[in-house]
């Protein structure tokens, strides 16, 4: 069985997506992009501004999946530039503190609304 996540607390899509699904106890969630969620503009800022903003939104995704950071098993982080990785990993430090989840890091030649940072993830849901 499929479940459509939506929740007004992250952007909405932006696209023909949805914010996230769960199936078999799984949340599968859709990137983020640091689009603030009142306005649906993208946060002013550097890297770390905007790894906050992205971080917030998975995390308001997974609350309307019933899970948490501390269920995450994996992520992917798209990066504008790949120079902004340390920048980016200490933010990303402070909201996975312990138990890590598994991630890959890539760098792209763009993103949508051209944003210098996406994270996707998949979570336990429970």
């Amino acid at each position: 069985m499929k479940h459509t996540i939506a929740t007004a607390q992250a952007p909405q899509a932006i696209g023909p997506y949805s914010q996230a699904i769960v199936s078999n106890g799984t949340a599968y969630l859709s990137g983020q992009i640091p689009l603030d969620p009142a306005t649906g503009q993208v946060v002013e800022g550097d890297i770390a501004a905007q790894t906050a903003r992205v971080l917030e939104n998975l995390k308001a995704v997974l609350a309307a999946c019933g899970s948490s950071l501390d269920q995450v098993l994996k992520t992917t982080v798209y990066l504008k530039d790949l120079g902004e990785f340390t920048r980016m990993n200490e933010v990303y430090a402070r909201y996975f503190p312990a138990n890590p989840p598994a991630r890959s890091t890539v760098e792209v030649a763009r993103l949508p609304r051209d944003a210098r940072i996406e994270i996707d993830a998949i979570a336990r849901v429970g």
